[in-house]
């Protein structure tokens, strides 16, 4: 693999913060893509004196001659990429020299504190796609895991190249982990969840409970739009802001293509994400990310709150922004969380690849289910539009490219009934036609949930009044039933859940807190 001259310049320029050596040790065994691997290496190696390549004459499990592992001062880290790092994972290869390297980690603090205690051996594998845009996330997570604590380890494994390796682990969309070669997790995950769930395969040491001193006028929960909106408002007031995010971007950072931002004729999700991000920072406010806010609660006797997070960390503030927009709806139908990553899945872009020449439906007929099954459409065999309602719900204009689609079809009026599957994955989905009540079995190799957003309320739900579909109820100023609470984006009842009226309710909500602390300041 040839790296270009800018390519060159830019790692040269990041190796020269490297305090110690850092090793790429090539594991023996023979591949086809194995001279791609050794040019990659060896042209990365040849920019520093602090990176080498070594050989060893050992072969590194089934992984056919194409796994090397990352050394620091001759020791390992626990990082190993199985296959070619290109594409996305171009940038966690860099990442993971700098780190071994001694480049600070990314990682939040308090989720530092964590990921030190755990004293037990874990062995992660994160099957990737190098189209995927979510899987460097999730790789690059548990990479600084294995950087922080030598008690974990963690291999990058290619699917693609390593197809057999993964029809033998049922892996049927990526990113999917497995911890001690057992399932994980499928799909998109932040440090904060990996925490979580690997406190239900083994015990976690208690980590020390502490209080940040730190008295902030705002604490805005969410990295969206609606967040980094409220963030700039507030903190353009010259008031102590703090920003708590699981991830900067939500779910615009897994939106591929932008047109209806206004005078932003196209733009991507991670390149928005990057602006915002840096539009936030330029204004000096305090960023926690990869770390939940478990609960809020009214401080004792003061008009201050409470906000908890899962580091076991207790930030205090003077108002509250909530902007934690929403998830995937899941279709909660038997057989759908069961077989996640394993032919059910639910982002077309990540997923799609595995399901090449197959067949595959798309359950939902809005915007998102109708452009799915477009993207879909180019390379797989066939892909079927199943709609609850009569008519699809999606634009005109995305309906009659669907239409227009030879590999396309189109079934409405019937609702999910089940996705079957066997020990190999998904293989057909059970449909019951809503006017006869008819349920019939239509064979697929895959179902892509397409259905909409589910607010992200669950942690503030029991404090302020939300909806039954779990949105926040708020007032035109973004207020709640709290005093000193708003809210803002997708998360609440807002109608039309888009990026520029995310923005603008966002904007709303940093106003009327700054409002708020006018009033009670004279108060």
């Amino acid at each position: 693999m040839k790296l270009s001259p800018e390519i060159v310049k830019a790692l040269e320029g990041y190796f020269k913060s490297l305090q110690r050596k850092v090793s790429l040790k090539l594991f023996a065994g023979e591949h086809a893509k194995r001279p791609e691997l050794l040019d990659l290496l060896t042209n990365v190696s040849k920019i520093s004196n602090n990176v080498e390549l070594i050989h060893s004459a050992t072969e590194f499990n089934v992984r056919e001659g194409l796994t090397f592992e990352v050394l620091a001062e001759e020791e390992s880290t626990g990082i190993r990429f199985s296959g070619v790092p290109g594409g996305h994972e171009f940038n966690t290869f860099v990442l993971a020299i700098l780190n071994a390297g001694g480049h600070p980690v990314k990682l939040d603090d308090g989720i530092q504190r964590q990921v030190k205690a755990i004293d037990t051996s874990l062995s992660f594998e994160v099957f990737v796609s190098l189209d995927c845009h979510n899987c460097p996330d999730v790789v690059q997570i548990l990479n600084q895991f294995s950087i922080v604590n030598p008690n974990i380890s963690c291999e990058m494994v290619e699917g693609a190249t390593h197809k057999a390796y993964a029809e033998k682990m049922n892996v049927q969309g990526v990113p999917t982990v497995l911890l001690n070669h057992k399932p994980f997790s499928s799909g998109k995950i932040s440090a904060s969840e990996i925490l979580e769930k690997i406190g239900d395969f083994v015990d976690l040491a208690p980590v020390e409970a502490t209080l940040d001193e730190t008295l902030y006028d705002v604490s805005i929960v969410g990295g969206g739009p609606a967040a980094a909106a409220a963030a700039v408002y507030t903190a353009r007031k010259g008031l102590k802001v703090l920003m708590l995010a699981e991830k900067i971007g939500g779910q615009v950072a897994e939106t591929m293509a932008i047109e209806n931002l206004i005078s932003v004729k196209h733009t991507t999700g991670p390149a928005l994400t990057r602006s915002l991000r840096e539009h936030v920072e330029s204004y000096g406010v305090t960023i926690r990310e990869e770390v939940r806010v478990t609960s809020v609660e009214r401080k004792t006797d003061s008009e201050e709150w409470l906000l908890s997070l899962n580091t076991s960390e207790t930030i205090q503030s003077r108002t509250v922004v909530i902007a934690t927009g929403a998830k995937w709806r899941e279709l909660g139908v038997p057989g759908e969380k069961e077989n996640i990553g394993k032919g059910v899945a639910y982002c077309p872009h990540c997923d799609g690849p595995f399901f090449k020449g197959k067949d595959v439906i798309v359950v939902g007929g809005g915007n998102s289910g109708v452009e799915a099954a477009l993207d879909l459409s180019g390379i797989v065999k066939s892909v079927t539009v199943v709609e609850f309602m009569d008519t699809l719900k999606a634009d005109q204009v995305l309906v009659d490219k669907l239409e227009k689609t030879q590999n396309a079809k189109i079934i409405t009026g019937t609702a999910t009934e089940s996705i079957e599957a066997d020990s190999k994955g998904v293989k057909a989905i059970k449909l019951k036609e809503r006017t006869s009540n008819e349920v019939r079995e239509l064979a697929t190799d895959g179902v892509f949930v397409q259905i909409g957003l589910a607010p992200n309320s669950g942690f503030i739900k029991e404090l302020v009044t939300v909806n039954r579909y779990g949105e926040i109820e708020v007032n035109p100023r973004c207020e709640t039933n709290q005093s000193g609470i708003f809210a803002c984006g997708d998360v609440t009842t807002v109608p039309f859940k888009q990026i520029v009226v995310s923005i603008g309710e966002g904007a709303k909500a940093g106003l009327s807190a700054f409002e708020y602390l006018l009033k009670v300041s004279k108060n």
